[in-house]
């Protein structure tokens, strides 16, 4: 895939946003693209009908020593779907794609939340030149448990039913589920909640994602097995974070985690849910920054 790219340019000066909309295989995709393009690349990845803003935390501060991209995944947050069927390869196929759009080509560093973290190991596993190190936060991939209204969305037709709901009541719901604190459910992330469940595509890319995951049942054991054995076999510089509140994926996920990359560096978050970027952003952020940072410095 390739594009023509639209929008705000890269060579921002630092604390502006670069934020944009460009094409990639003539899909519409918004990203932000922030820091200087000559300091080493870090991609964030968001999760399952979430978007770019997830990150907001995480920009400032790495921007000045990296290069920070983002993009909101196709069909999610403001970007337009793309065709065919979707899958977690789809998925990382089309992240590739939007970076080669943006000219960057270099070993990266990924940090993916939820949905994100499996995206991010599957870039690794088919282009593990392209990845450098992996944070992954929360991830999906170590077990089968996940909320019930995942597991219900794989199911036809009542995830379809389900979807219908587009009321600031099932929006903060939603948002409920994903913090330990609702402190942080906030009216801010209830408009942009219901401004991303307007995007065209959401519903059905949101459905196709699920039943691609899993069934009622759980996650598919199938993908995210085969998933975890091509990565642990790269043994790349890695840090696993989780909140120990996750009403989403479980905590007890981290010890999966643990037995299968050994390797890596791992972290709990007390009192924390399903997005520590952001209920433990300064925490996590200098997490984040220390890791990569400690790889930075070594090569």
């Amino acid at each position: 895939m390739s594009g023509a790219r639209s929008g705000t340019g890269l060579s921002a000066p630092p604390g502006s946003v670069p934020e944009g909309f460009m094409l990639v295989g003539g899909i519409r995709v918004r990203y932000r693209d922030e820091g200087a393009r000559e300091k080493p690349p870090v991609l964030l990845l968001h999760g399952i009908g979430r978007s770019l803003e997830d990150w907001e935390g995480l920009y400032a501060r790495l921007a000045p020593d990296h290069r920070v991209i983002s993009v909101d995944l196709p069909g999610f947050g403001l970007s337009e779907r793309t065709e065919g069927r979707y899958s977690m390869e789809s998925m990382a196929r089309f992240v590739l794609a939007a970076l080669d759009t943006l000219g960057e080509h270099r070993p990266l560093h990924v940090v993916g939340n939820s949905l994100g973290g499996a995206v991010a190991m599957k870039i690794s596993a088919l282009e593990p030149q392209r990845v450098r190190s992996l944070v992954l936060a929360n991830s999906a991939g170590f077990g089968r448990e996940v909320t019930l209204a995942l597991r219900i969305l794989a199911v036809r037709p009542v995830g379809r039913r389900l979807m219908k709901d587009k009321s600031r009541k099932a929006a903060y719901r939603t948002e409920r589920a994903l913090f330990h604190d609702k402190r942080f459910v906030t009216e801010e992330r209830l408009d942009h909640a219901q401004e991303v469940g307007r995007n065209p595509a959401y519903d059905d890319v949101l459905l196709a994602v699920a039943r691609h995951l899993g069934t009622f049942r759980g996650v598919r054991r199938r993908w995210r097995t085969q998933l975890i054995r091509t990565v642990a076999a790269q043994h790349k510089p890695m840090l696993v974070v989780w909140g120990d509140e996750d009403r989403v994926l479980p905590a007890s996920h981290l010890d999966h985690a643990r037995a299968v990359f050994p390797h890596a560096e791992f972290h709990l978050f007390e009192k924390c849910g399903h997005m520590p970027q952001i209920e433990r952003e300064e925490e996590f952020d200098a997490l984040v920054r220390a890791f990569i940072g400690g790889i930075d410095t070594r090569n």
